[in-house]
């Protein structure tokens, strides 16, 4: 009986791998494959031509700088405003700090359509529509919430000791929180680097409605390659390109995000 259940469980965990796998394979495949007629490529035919095509173009790159510049801001921003402020929920008692903290998470599910219009207009009036920091800004604003969230709780699982120690030690509090608060609750920090990444790198509507001229992010980017005459080779080989920063993330703080769920959980 145990033999059979060790049998499901293979089968079960290679069925829900194909399902994840084959269609990132297919891709990967496809990008590599020349699927529109060209001069000296037959189609169908295994070939370069496609990251080729997208070296070769100047709004390609460009649109792969933007994701990259944007999404750097996005995170750094939110974990120098995330950590402090977490700090203060977890560490100080005012009148209405729980109030305050359900109003940010309950922000952070308010959907971004919802808030699309008049961050548009904000934007427009201040000069920061069609560029990477515009969207880096107002990803921030639905990023900080959930990034306060998760270091408060990994801030409050210290002891209150760690800093009194620390202080008693002469440590004053910018120098307490860079050489003993940061590589205590280092995976909670790469849990947060984590999901502000993912939040902003895959996010379509604010750059849609933000970025009408210029500043397009990859996700943008790759939907203005559907047309009447699809390059499905080239969409192919622009999605490959837009899973590497991802798969990157991942890769870095691996360590410190497999803890980091262990602990939350």
């Amino acid at each position: 009986m145990k033999s059979l259940s060790w049998v499901g469980r293979i089968i079960v965990f290679g069925l829900v791998g194909a399902f994840v796998l084959v269609p990132l394979a297919q891709t990967i495949i496809v990008s590599f494959v020349s699927t529109l007629p060209r001069d000296g490529i037959a189609e169908g035919h295994f070939s370069l031509v496609n990251y080729q095509n997208i070296l070769h173009s100047p709004v390609l790159k460009q649109a792969i700088l933007n994701s990259i510049v944007y999404v750097v801001l996005n995170v750094t921003l939110c974990l120098g405003v995330g950590l402090p402020a977490a700090y203060a929920f977890a560490r100080y008692s005012f009148v209405g700090d729980r109030q305050i903290f359900f109003l940010l998470l309950v922000f952070r599910i308010t959907p971004t359509v919802v808030l699309s219009l008049p961050i548009f207009v904000l934007f427009s009036q201040v000069g920061l529509e069609n560029t990477p920091v515009g969207i880096a800004l107002v990803h921030c604003v639905f990023n900080i919430p959930i990034a306060i969230w998760i270091l408060e709780g990994f801030i409050s699982a210290v002891p209150r000791e760690f800093d009194e120690t620390a202080f008693l030690d002469g440590h004053s509090l910018v120098s307490f929180v860079f050489r003993h608060l940061i590589p205590a609750i280092a995976p909670g920090i790469g849990v947060t680097a984590f999901f502000c990444f993912i939040f902003s790198w895959v996010e379509v509507v604010l750059a849609r409605i933000l970025t009408t001229t210029g500043g397009k992010p990859i996700t943008m980017a790759i939907n203005a390659l559907f047309g009447f005459r699809t390059d499905v080779g080239l969409v192919m080989a622009m999605t490959v390109l837009a899973l590497v920063p991802g798969i990157a993330m991942i890769y870095f703080v691996r360590n410190h995000l497999a803890k980091g769920f262990v602990i939350r959980t």
